[in-house]
């Protein structure tokens, strides 16, 4: 049995055909509340962790914490969990996503991490030229505003609509002015790359290319035309490759993972996402189901584990 650890009910859709259409058995589980008994042992399968950074903002504070500790449960008892536990650290923090570049030599914009409104005023004097903020567990482009100097930054915090974001954690970035006004997202499952894709920054930051995103929002137009489409990026492409190898020694078995290029060529690898979702427009155009090649990777650990057993 394939378990489904979820907190967005909308984004199953596609996750539910790509199963029927591999025909494998599946239960959902909806993770906002519950009970862990870490004497009783977890029911037998695999398990595919789907639990959103920005779980917060549905109603959801504490589902990000529970799942932390289902994880490390269900990891304790010797369940297979698809993006499990260390996966699952670094989406839930953009500073752990940052060491991880770090660890693998993939360029990042410089990143600094603060709580309190004194902190972010200090780190970002550290600065030169324009910065942005970002919260440090985001999702859907939380807390991402650009800001010429300090001015703008205390002017903002003094807002009282200001959202620090969980656990008061935000980071101060710097900013990379795109050669062109798109970021890069790659995508990758089972050590696949399925198709990179090119999100529009023209109309916002609020990035999500899955199609119940897109109908929420008039940031995410609801055939995805304007806002996404197929980047010419290729498997090939040593960054591509270097994603690839952070996949592997990360525990990452599905990413979506982003890049911004400035005018000089430089690329700049800046969020990992794993509870990635898929644009349908861009998947009819590179040929590809994101969701139905999940379910396969799914389908694999079920009869390995089985196997084992």
């Amino acid at each position: 049995m394939i378990h489904v650890l979820f907190e967005n009910e909308a984004w199953l859709p596609p996750l539910e055909a790509g199963l029927k259409a591999e025909g494998l058995p599946y239960k959902l589980r909806p993770v906002i509340g519950g009970v862990i008994d870490p004497s009783k042992e977890p029911e037998p399968g695999i398990y595919l962790n789907r639990m959103s950074p920005s779980s917060h903002t549905r109603g959801h504070e504490h589902a990000v914490c529970l799942m932390g500790d289902l994880l490390a449960w269900l990891e304790h008892s010797g369940r297979r969990v698809v993006n499990g536990a260390r996966a699952y650290s670094l989406e839930m923090s953009k500073l752990k996503q940052d060491l991880a570049m770090r660890r693998h030599g993939i360029a990042a914009p410089r990143t600094v991490m603060a709580v309190g409104k004194s902190e972010l005023i200090a780190a970002a004097a550290t600065f030169e030229g324009q910065f942005i903020t970002k919260h440090n567990q985001g999702g859907k482009g939380l807390g991402i505003k650009l800001f010429n100097n300090l001015e703008q930054l205390a002017e903002h915090l003094d807002d009282p609509e200001f959202d620090p974001g969980p656990q008061n954690q935000m980071l101060i970035q710097q900013y990379i002015a795109p050669a062109e006004p798109f970021i890069t997202r790659v995508e990758i499952v089972d050590g696949k790359f399925l198709y990179a894709m090119r999100s529009s920054t023209v109309g916002g930051f609020e990035l999500c290319p899955s199609d119940a995103c897109q109908v929420q929002t008039e940031n995410c137009p609801a055939d995805g035309s304007a806002k996404f489409s197929l980047s010419p990026l290729t498997e090939d492409d040593p960054l591509v490759q270097s994603y690839i190898k952070m996949c592997a020694a990360e525990g990452l078995d599905i990413a979506g993972i982003e890049f911004i290029e400035d005018a000089d060529g430089r690329r700049y690898t800046y969020d990992i996402n794993g509870t990635t979702n898929y644009s349908s427009g861009v998947e009819r155009a590179a040929g590809v189901d994101g969701m139905r090649e999940i379910a396969r990777l799914l389908g694999k650990a079920l009869v390995e584990s089985e196997r084992v057993a």
